[in-house]
């Protein structure tokens, strides 16, 4: 059986960091959404998994929160192998 991308189990680790980059940033979700230009509602969703983050929101989460995107893969990469 096929499960969708955000239920795998490498998956699993980005939500949380994507709430802990915008919390290092000091960003409420309304604040990050205000910066990217997204309502806060779909902020949530991305930190909770009900939403996918592909590779280009990602990148742009990271620099909202002032981390480079190298810096954010690497942190997914750690989780990921952890």
């Amino acid at each position: 059986m096929v499960t969708k991308a955000q239920h795998d189990r490498r998956y699993r680790c980005l939500p949380p960091l994507l709430r802990e980059m915008r919390e290092e940033a000091g960003l409420t979700q309304r604040d990050l959404g205000a910066l990217l230009k997204k309502p806060q509602s779909w902020v949530y969703n991305c930190e909770t998994a009900n939403r996918r983050v592909d590779v280009t929101e990602f990148i742009v989460w990271c620099e909202a929160c002032e981390v480079t995107p190298q810096v954010g893969l690497r942190r997914v990469l750690k989780l990921i192998q952890a």
